[in-house]
């Protein structure tokens, strides 16, 4: 069982052009920044977002094709959805929305118990936690056997202490869902946890995709960099050396031709009040234009010829007596530089 889709429409500003191959055997997040196009994504997988060109196959099925005008209404389509909100039906219980869309009333409190909501069933939504409606709107997708189940930023709607717990539930009822799915997601702690492969769309096009390891490793555009937290330049490589679009250069080991990306983690960039002396290839002057503490690290942007973020430890920040607009010298190693082809 496979998801096939190309799906190219215009929503307000976003344009949206985007390829996928989903197969059953894995579950596949999608990350972006907002206006991306990943919720309008899945609402066109679902139907709920006409497409101006493209189509849907699910395995093997024509959901939706521009070409021959082909349409599968969104009730018709065997997909289960859960919202970013969950939408559960307010005035009924736990019980009825999981029955909402099946006809057996013992399938759904089969499902109210899988999910661990027995005790609920006849609860209203406004009765329940966070964690529990989740569940409860999970279980109303589930229930009525759906090919293909679309998650939309599952988590949001709780707060941090129920995170931990609920992500833990939804990768098992993730793990024993036989079919394609298929969540999106902004949280990369979320995305590693849950899937087996990360598709970036930014700026409604796919940038980057692969395993958790092959993304966070390899980032392709600066909002990956962010997410990881390291330093992402771009630029011509020529023994042993990267020159930016500025005309800037830095050393990099094992830098040979051609157009790369070049990653420097912030814990590989060294503070300094005066001139550093010693064998770091990689040197400059800059300002601190932003400092964030959190828990026994500091991150710290420095501006300069080429931008580059540093991380040291509290005790470091209180002994240069780092604060914003400081004046301070960086460096790093060249062998503090991995440089991949762009």
């Amino acid at each position: 069982m496979t998801l096939e889709a190309a799906v190219q429409l215009r929503l307000g500003a976003l344009a949206l052009d985007v390829e996928l191959s989903v197969p059953a055997g894995e579950v596949v997040a999608l990350l972006g920044p907002n206006g991306a196009g990943k919720t309008t994504l899945l609402r066109a997988l679902a139907g709920l977002v006409p497409i101006e060109r493209g189509s849907v196959r699910l395995d093997g099925a024509t959901l939706e094709d521009s070409a021959t005008g082909t349409y599968v209404p969104t009730e018709k389509r065997p997909i289960g959805f859960v919202f970013q909100d969950y939408l559960l039906f307010p005035h009924m219980t736990v019980l009825e929305n999981v029955a909402f869309g099946v006809r057996s009333r013992q399938t759904a409190m089969a499902w109210v118990e899988r999910v661990g909501l027995g005790a609920f069933a006849g609860a209203r939504p406004s009765q329940l936690s966070g964690g529990q409606r989740q569940r409860a709107a999970l279980a109303r997708a589930l229930a009525p056997d759906p090919r293909l189940l679309l998650l939309d930023e599952p988590m949001a709607a709780l707060d941090a202490s129920a995170r931990t717990e609920v992500r833990r539930d939804l990768r098992r009822h993730l793990s024993s869902f036989p079919g394609v799915r298929l969540l999106v997601t902004h949280d990369p702690l979320e995305a590693v946890a849950l899937a087996d492969r990360l598709i970036v769309i930014e700026q409604g096009k796919v940038v980057q995709q692969g395993t958790p390891a092959e993304v966070t490793e390899r980032p392709r555009s600066p909002y990956v960099a962010d997410l990881v937290g390291v330093n992402l330049l771009r630029g011509e490589a020529r023994d042993g050396s990267v020159t930016m679009d500025n005309g800037q250069a830095i050393a990099a080991a094992g830098a040979a031709s051609g157009p790369v990306f070049a990653v420097i983690h912030p814990r590989a960039v060294a503070l300094h009040l005066h001139r550093p002396e010693g064998s770091p290839r990689n040197v400059w002057r800059g300002r601190t234009d932003a400092i964030e503490v959190a828990g026994d690290r500091a991150r710290v942007r420095v501006l300069g010829p080429i931008p580059v973020v540093a991380e040291v430890t509290p005790a470091s920040l209180a002994e240069l007596r780092l604060a914003e607009g400081t004046d301070v010298w960086l460096s790093f190693k060249a062998t503090d530089v991995s440089v991949y082809p762009a």
